[in-house]
């Protein structure tokens, strides 16, 4: 067994097939120099300096998991993956290498957000009025403005969509969450585009220039699948790894999981290709069942958080258009969550500092329970107590 990608996902595959039996060879290869580590603490502590580390705690020669570190997949063929440092024969194969962050053409000077060691290299930069441009008001923006705020950086975040968020909430919660920016003394501008990055400064579509220091660019993330070229292994337009509802790929004996796949929810009635934590660990556990030989199909709702300028922000299931809003309280209030209904029954949730709405929401979403649309607009209300 050859699990290619030794983030959380590939970790936790090696970790559930020792556990679960698996009593052959198990490989796990990564390209980074670093034992197998958490992210989401990249942009939390590792950049506000409570952190230098964090290496997941499980022990692979204990395991009698082969670790190897330094390693970059190259390409595929049946039976063979092929890396820099030599090929390796598989007899079942898991690829899990994740995504990588999206570039911005022409900022090449720009920094980008993923590994650790990017994060100690921005931590190092950070300090009181340094002049500090982001590109893209999304999860890791607003991260990144609170370290850096804290650090004494002089912030400006520059976003092309409406409001916050863009790609994940609806303009009208987006814009729920602009004055956190301004509060934690955030220059935010948003409906801008970039135009360039140049030596100390941005230029913006609309002809403006901001002083910039340093650039972080913090625009998504694309499946890291280009080594499947030619491989057989079936890709989505995106370019994540298509997979069916026990995890397999196109190509026999080969199996995904992680950031890196596209799997079909019918809980969602449509395919999900989802990048956050609690997906690449859910997944990690279920395509070693899977391997085993469950027969369980891979359907979680989704789930992820995100600590930004002193509050948690949770997110749970998967809202679509034409999905009802409904806000039980709102922006003016210090705690407020907003739900999404479709025909009554709730299909997303997004709590911010609520977490007893985030737990029962996350029941209801899962058994698929009907709401009385007026109590559940009552923040006072607990969502168990507004079931229709």
């Amino acid at each position: 067994m050859v699990v290619v990608g030794a983030g959380l996902a590939g970790a936790q595959c090696a970790l559930k097939l020792r556990q679960g039996g698996w009593a052959g060879r198990v490989v796990l290869v990564g390209e980074e120099p670093h034992a197998p580590y958490d992210r989401p603490p990249l942009s939390k502590d590792v950049l506000l300096g409570k952190a230098d580390s964090t290496t997941l705690d499980i022990d692979f020669a204990q395991l009698g998991v082969e670790l190897l570190t330094g390693r970059r997949a190259t390409g595929l063929t049946p039976g063979v993956l092929h890396t820099d440092g030599g090929d390796l024969p598989y007899g079942s194969l898991v690829i899990a290498t994740g995504a990588t962050p999206r570039a911005l053409p022409g900022a090449e000077r720009a920094h980008l957000l993923h590994t650790l060691d990017d994060a100690l290299a921005l931590r190092g930069l950070l300090r009181p009025g340094l002049r500090l441009v982001l590109v893209g008001a999304g999860w890791i923006g607003a991260e990144v403005s609170t370290a850096a705020r804290q650090a004494g950086c002089e912030v400006t975040v520059v976003e092309a969509g409406p409001a916050p968020v863009p790609g994940a909430l609806p303009a009208e919660v987006g814009a729920a969450m602009a004055a956190w920016y301004a509060e934690a003394g955030v220059d935010l501008r948003c409906g801008v585009g970039v135009a360039a990055v140049e030596p100390g400064a941005v230029l913006l579509a609309d002809g403006s220039h901001l002083p910039a220091d340093e650039v972080l660019v913090g625009v998504g993330a694309r499946p890291a699948t280009g080594w499947l070229a030619g491989s057989g292994v079936e890709l989505d337009a995106a370019g994540a790894v298509l997979v069916d509802e026990r995890l397999r790929t196109s190509l026999p004996g080969v199996f995904a999981a992680g950031d890196c796949v596209s799997y079909p929810s019918a809980r969602s009635g449509a395919r999900l290709a989802v990048q956050h934590w609690d997906h690449a660990l859910r997944s990690g556990e279920a395509v070693a069942a899977a391997v085993l030989g469950a027969e369980e199909p891979y359907d979680p709702v989704p789930y992820f958080w995100s600590e930004q300028f002193g509050r948690m922000v949770q997110y749970v299931g998967r809202h679509a258009e034409g999905d009802e809003l409904l806000w039980r309280g709102g922006p003016q209030d210090a705690e407020w969550s907003v739900l999404w209904l479709r025909d009554g029954v709730p299909s997303a949730l997004l709590a911010v500092d609520r977490p007893r709405d985030l737990t029962q929401g996350r029941k209801l979403i899962e058994r698929g329970t009907a709401l009385d649309r007026a109590r559940a607009a009552d923040p006072a209300v607990p969502l168990k107590g507004a079931v229709a």
